[in-house]
Protein backbone atom coordinates (compact mmCIF):
# COMPACT_ATOMS: atom_id res chain seq x y z
CA UNK A 1 0.00 0.00 0.00
CA UNK A 2 1.64 3.24 -0.77
CA UNK A 3 1.22 6.67 1.52
CA UNK A 4 -1.35 9.11 -0.11
CA UNK A 5 -0.44 12.71 0.16
CA UNK A 6 -0.39 15.94 -1.66
CA UNK A 7 2.88 18.18 -1.50
CA UNK A 8 3.29 21.57 -2.27
CA UNK A 9 5.76 23.44 0.39
CA UNK A 10 9.63 22.26 -0.16
CA UNK A 11 12.27 20.16 1.29
CA UNK A 12 15.25 18.82 0.88
CA UNK A 13 16.45 15.11 0.99
CA UNK A 14 19.70 14.04 3.07
CA UNK A 15 20.79 10.41 2.84
CA UNK A 16 23.73 9.71 5.37
CA UNK A 17 25.31 7.10 4.22
CA UNK A 18 28.45 5.08 6.43
CA UNK A 19 30.57 3.04 4.73
CA UNK A 20 31.93 0.51 7.96
CA UNK A 21 29.43 -1.74 9.28
CA UNK A 22 29.53 -4.08 11.84
CA UNK A 23 26.86 -6.84 10.65
CA UNK A 24 27.24 -5.69 7.07
CA UNK A 25 30.57 -4.66 5.78
CA UNK A 26 30.52 -1.55 2.50
CA UNK A 27 27.01 -1.66 2.89
CA UNK A 28 25.87 1.23 1.28
CA UNK A 29 27.88 -0.41 -2.08
CA UNK A 30 26.38 -3.24 -1.54
CA UNK A 31 24.60 -4.53 -5.31
CA UNK A 32 21.15 -4.64 -5.78
CA UNK A 33 19.98 -5.69 -8.44
CA UNK A 34 23.06 -3.66 -10.75
CA UNK A 35 23.36 -0.54 -8.88
CA UNK A 36 25.16 0.14 -5.12
CA UNK A 37 22.14 0.36 -2.28
CA UNK A 38 22.74 4.00 -1.70
CA UNK A 39 21.94 4.64 -5.25
CA UNK A 40 18.89 2.80 -4.87
CA UNK A 41 17.66 4.87 -2.40
CA UNK A 42 18.50 8.10 -4.05
CA UNK A 43 16.48 7.07 -6.82
CA UNK A 44 13.75 6.36 -4.72
CA UNK A 45 13.85 9.39 -2.91
CA UNK A 46 14.25 11.06 -6.60
CA UNK A 47 10.51 10.32 -7.10
CA UNK A 48 9.52 11.85 -4.41
CA UNK A 49 8.96 16.04 -4.66
CA UNK A 50 12.10 16.65 -2.81
CA UNK A 51 14.23 19.91 -3.94
CA UNK A 52 17.09 18.24 -4.42
CA UNK A 53 18.10 14.61 -3.13
CA UNK A 54 21.93 14.73 -1.56
CA UNK A 55 23.96 11.58 -0.31
CA UNK A 56 26.08 12.51 2.55
CA UNK A 57 29.09 10.36 2.15
CA UNK A 58 31.88 9.56 4.59
CA UNK A 59 33.74 7.76 2.28
CA UNK A 60 35.32 9.18 -1.22
CA UNK A 61 33.89 5.19 -2.77
CA UNK A 62 30.44 6.08 -1.51
CA UNK A 63 30.55 9.59 -3.17
CA UNK A 64 32.03 8.31 -6.29
CA UNK A 65 29.48 5.57 -6.72
CA UNK A 66 26.99 8.39 -6.48
CA UNK A 67 28.80 10.10 -9.25
CA UNK A 68 29.27 7.66 -11.69
CA UNK A 69 25.03 7.12 -11.70
CA UNK A 70 24.36 10.73 -11.81
CA UNK A 71 23.44 11.24 -7.68
CA UNK A 72 24.30 14.01 -5.84
CA UNK A 73 26.53 13.69 -2.29
CA UNK A 74 28.83 15.54 -0.28
CA UNK A 75 31.68 14.58 1.61
CA UNK A 76 31.86 14.36 5.64
CA UNK A 77 33.46 13.61 8.44
CA UNK A 78 34.33 10.07 8.36
CA UNK A 79 34.83 10.89 12.26
CA UNK A 80 31.37 11.62 12.96
CA UNK A 81 29.45 9.58 15.85
CA UNK A 82 26.27 9.88 14.69
CA UNK A 83 24.15 9.83 11.32
CA UNK A 84 23.05 13.45 13.14
CA UNK A 85 26.40 14.82 13.16
CA UNK A 86 26.65 13.73 9.21
CA UNK A 87 23.29 15.47 8.75
CA UNK A 88 23.85 18.89 10.07
CA UNK A 89 27.87 18.78 8.46
CA UNK A 90 25.84 17.88 5.11
CA UNK A 91 23.48 21.38 5.87
CA UNK A 92 26.16 23.48 6.81
CA UNK A 93 27.89 22.36 2.91
CA UNK A 94 25.20 22.67 1.13
CA UNK A 95 23.97 26.45 3.05
CA UNK A 96 20.62 24.84 4.26
CA UNK A 97 19.37 26.70 7.23
CA UNK A 98 16.51 28.37 9.32
CA UNK A 99 13.29 26.73 8.63
CA UNK A 100 14.59 24.89 5.31
CA UNK A 101 13.06 21.32 5.87
CA UNK A 102 15.58 17.99 5.43
CA UNK A 103 13.93 15.00 5.61
CA UNK A 104 16.52 12.04 6.66
CA UNK A 105 16.18 9.14 4.71
CA UNK A 106 18.39 6.20 5.97
CA UNK A 107 21.05 4.65 3.53
CA UNK A 108 19.72 1.20 3.91
CA UNK A 109 16.08 1.74 2.79
CA UNK A 110 16.07 1.03 -0.83
CA UNK A 111 12.68 0.04 -0.67
CA UNK A 112 11.28 3.60 0.87
CA UNK A 113 7.78 4.64 -0.27
CA UNK A 114 8.48 7.83 -2.15
CA UNK A 115 4.93 9.19 -0.93
CA UNK A 116 6.12 8.69 2.55
CA UNK A 117 8.50 10.89 2.15
CA UNK A 118 6.48 13.44 1.50
CA UNK A 119 4.08 13.09 4.10
CA UNK A 120 6.43 13.40 6.74
CA UNK A 121 7.87 16.92 5.16
CA UNK A 122 4.43 18.24 4.78
CA UNK A 123 3.79 17.12 8.65
CA UNK A 124 6.44 19.30 10.00
CA UNK A 125 5.11 22.29 7.38
CA UNK A 126 1.57 22.01 9.12
CA UNK A 127 3.08 21.70 12.39
CA UNK A 128 5.02 25.53 12.92
CA UNK A 129 5.66 24.47 16.59
CA UNK A 130 7.45 21.32 16.13
CA UNK A 131 11.12 20.63 15.31
CA UNK A 132 11.19 17.74 13.95
CA UNK A 133 8.88 15.13 12.31
CA UNK A 134 8.13 11.37 11.97
CA UNK A 135 5.87 8.37 10.88
CA UNK A 136 4.02 5.96 12.92
CA UNK A 137 1.91 2.60 11.56
CA UNK A 138 -1.00 1.05 13.73
CA UNK A 139 0.86 -2.08 14.99
CA UNK A 140 -1.65 -5.75 13.65
CA UNK A 141 0.74 -8.13 15.64
CA UNK A 142 0.84 -8.71 19.61
CA UNK A 143 4.58 -10.04 18.98
CA UNK A 144 6.01 -6.70 17.91
CA UNK A 145 4.19 -4.66 20.87
CA UNK A 146 6.08 -7.07 23.31
CA UNK A 147 9.41 -6.91 21.15
CA UNK A 148 12.09 -4.32 22.17
CA UNK A 149 13.42 -3.96 19.01
CA UNK A 150 9.62 -2.24 17.78
CA UNK A 151 9.97 1.19 18.62
CA UNK A 152 6.68 2.38 19.94
CA UNK A 153 5.21 6.21 20.08
CA UNK A 154 2.04 7.43 22.06
CA UNK A 155 0.97 10.51 20.57
CA UNK A 156 -1.31 13.75 21.94
CA UNK A 157 -4.24 15.34 20.43
CA UNK A 158 -2.39 17.36 18.01
CA UNK A 159 -0.45 14.54 16.42
CA UNK A 160 2.90 15.83 18.46
CA UNK A 161 4.72 12.49 20.54
CA UNK A 162 4.32 12.25 24.27
CA UNK A 163 7.51 9.67 23.86
CA UNK A 164 9.14 7.05 21.85
CA UNK A 165 9.57 3.70 23.94
CA UNK A 166 11.10 -0.11 23.43
CA UNK A 167 8.38 -0.83 25.94
CA UNK A 168 4.68 -1.61 25.43
CA UNK A 169 3.10 1.71 25.28
CA UNK A 170 0.42 2.33 25.61
CA UNK A 171 0.04 -0.76 28.27
CA UNK A 172 -3.87 -1.81 28.81
CA UNK A 173 -4.07 -2.52 32.29
CA UNK A 174 -7.06 -4.28 32.32
CA UNK A 175 -6.23 -6.50 28.47
CA UNK A 176 -2.32 -6.64 29.31
CA UNK A 177 -1.77 -10.23 28.14
CA UNK A 178 -4.08 -9.95 24.25
CA UNK A 179 -4.07 -7.49 21.70
CA UNK A 180 -6.27 -5.76 23.01
CA UNK A 181 -6.53 -3.01 20.12
CA UNK A 182 -8.63 -5.91 18.58
CA UNK A 183 -11.93 -4.28 19.78
CA UNK A 184 -10.55 -0.62 19.54
CA UNK A 185 -8.54 -0.63 16.27
CA UNK A 186 -8.78 2.91 16.50
CA UNK A 187 -6.98 3.26 19.86
CA UNK A 188 -3.84 0.67 18.25
CA UNK A 189 -0.33 1.37 19.39
CA UNK A 190 1.94 2.36 16.67
CA UNK A 191 5.03 1.69 15.79
CA UNK A 192 7.75 4.26 14.74
CA UNK A 193 9.19 4.45 10.96
CA UNK A 194 12.38 5.23 11.32
CA UNK A 195 12.71 8.45 8.92
CA UNK A 196 12.64 11.89 10.64
CA UNK A 197 12.20 15.64 8.79
CA UNK A 198 13.77 18.23 10.49
CA UNK A 199 14.11 22.28 10.14
CA UNK A 200 17.60 22.98 9.18
CA UNK A 201 18.89 25.59 12.57
CA UNK A 202 17.35 22.64 15.05
CA UNK A 203 19.00 19.74 12.49
CA UNK A 204 22.69 21.81 12.61
CA UNK A 205 22.08 22.64 16.61
CA UNK A 206 20.96 19.05 17.18
CA UNK A 207 24.52 17.23 17.87
CA UNK A 208 25.27 19.68 20.38
CA UNK A 209 22.56 19.52 23.07
CA UNK A 210 23.02 17.26 25.54
CA UNK A 211 22.29 13.50 25.62
CA UNK A 212 18.84 12.87 27.30
CA UNK A 213 18.99 10.39 30.39
CA UNK A 214 16.02 8.46 28.81
CA UNK A 215 18.13 8.34 25.30
CA UNK A 216 20.53 6.75 26.72
CA UNK A 217 18.46 4.13 29.22
CA UNK A 218 16.26 3.20 25.78
CA UNK A 219 19.60 3.84 23.25
CA UNK A 220 16.81 6.11 20.86
CA UNK A 221 18.24 9.70 20.06
CA UNK A 222 14.45 10.98 19.14
CA UNK A 223 14.27 11.26 23.07
CA UNK A 224 16.91 14.16 23.30
CA UNK A 225 14.58 16.14 21.02
CA UNK A 226 11.65 15.67 23.70
CA UNK A 227 13.99 16.09 26.52
CA UNK A 228 15.04 19.39 26.03
CA UNK A 229 11.49 20.67 24.62
CA UNK A 230 11.34 20.38 21.21
CA UNK A 231 7.50 19.25 19.54
CA UNK A 232 8.21 15.93 16.87
CA UNK A 233 5.31 15.99 15.08
CA UNK A 234 4.14 12.01 13.85
CA UNK A 235 2.01 11.31 10.62
CA UNK A 236 0.28 8.16 10.95
CA UNK A 237 0.32 5.83 7.79
CA UNK A 238 -2.02 2.52 7.62
CA UNK A 239 1.24 1.07 5.61
CA UNK A 240 4.08 -0.76 7.03
CA UNK A 241 7.14 0.14 5.40
CA UNK A 242 9.22 -1.97 3.25
CA UNK A 243 12.02 -3.56 4.58
CA UNK A 244 15.34 -2.25 5.78
CA UNK A 245 18.91 -3.89 5.40
CA UNK A 246 21.28 -4.40 8.27
CA UNK A 247 22.42 -8.12 7.88
CA UNK A 248 23.53 -10.36 4.94
CA UNK A 249 19.74 -11.84 5.13
CA UNK A 250 17.98 -8.91 4.41
CA UNK A 251 19.83 -7.96 1.50
CA UNK A 252 19.04 -11.08 -0.17
CA UNK A 253 15.16 -10.52 0.72
CA UNK A 254 15.32 -7.18 -0.92
CA UNK A 255 17.34 -8.73 -3.79
CA UNK A 256 14.48 -11.51 -4.42
CA UNK A 257 11.60 -8.71 -3.75
CA UNK A 258 12.78 -6.18 -6.39
CA UNK A 259 14.11 -9.33 -8.90
CA UNK A 260 10.31 -10.35 -8.10
CA UNK A 261 9.44 -6.39 -9.03
CA UNK A 262 11.51 -6.30 -12.41
CA UNK A 263 14.24 -4.46 -10.17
Amino acid sequence: MTTQVTTAARFHVLIPARLSSSRLPNKPLADICGLPMVVRVARQAQRSAAAQVVVAADSPAIAQACATHGVRAVLTDPEHPSGSDRLAQACALLGLEGDDVVVNVQGDEPLIDPALIDAVANTLHQHPSASMSTAAHPISAYADYLNPNVVKVVCNAQGLAHYFSRAPIPWCRDQADTPWWDRHPDRAPLRHIGIYAYRATFLRQFPLLTPAPTEQIEALEQLRALWHGHAIAVHTTQSAPGPGVDTQEDLERVRQLLQQAGG
